[in-house]
């Protein structure tokens, strides 16, 4: 007799002894019970699974950065984390205060405590495997900073702006 005809008590009768409603021998399986193997399907996400094992993978490998006292990462904020559905590898992408000129350091404090960090991941998400986790500088936070910095700093811009506040005044005062 198998564990799972022996029930969760050790009875051989599924554990129903003594339960209305249910068949003798452990065959009251009914619908939620069926090709799911008998977990419950009342957890529904309207997001991948990948989708939400990054999203906690992300929160604890920025919670973990906050504990590991090294200057190099004291002003890193992880942006996202792209885990494959696999769970083979898991990519950080992370900005810095100190922008551009410091990626050398982080990525070198960020590589030597990616043990540390995959640990915490195995320790925190209980799932079979753990990412062997990478890490790049998020290049599109970058990208749209550069393009603000361009914007603020174009006189083109800047004369549109004045000319259409002017015009507002203009308008308001007639």
């Amino acid at each position: 007799m198998t564990r799972r005809e022996r029930g969760s008590d050790g009875r051989g009768d599924g554990g129903n002894s003594g339960r209305s409603g249910g068949k003798a021998g452990g065959q009251s399986r009914g619908k939620s019970a069926g090709k799911s193997g008998g977990r419950s399907n009342s957890r529904k996400h309207s997001y991948p699974r990948a989708a939400r094992i990054s999203e906690t993978v992300r929160e604890v490998v920025a919670e973990e950065l906050v504990r590991i006292d090294d200057d190099r990462l004291a002003f890193v904020t992880v942006t996202s984390i792209d885990v494959d559905s696999e769970m083979n590898r898991g990519i950080v992408f992370y900005d810095s205060l100190q922008g551009e000129e410091g990626d050398k350091q982080i990525l070198e404090a960020l590589n030597e405590n990616r043990k540390r960090l995959q640990s915490a991941i195995a320790t925190q998400i209980h799932a079979r495997r753990t990412p062997i986790l990478e890490f790049r500088p998020d290049d599109g936070i970058r990208a749209a900073a550069r393009i603000d910095e361009v914007l603020r700093n174009d006189p083109m811009r800047t004369r549109n702006l004045e000319s259409d506040s002017n015009d507002a005044l203009h308008t308001d005062n007639e």
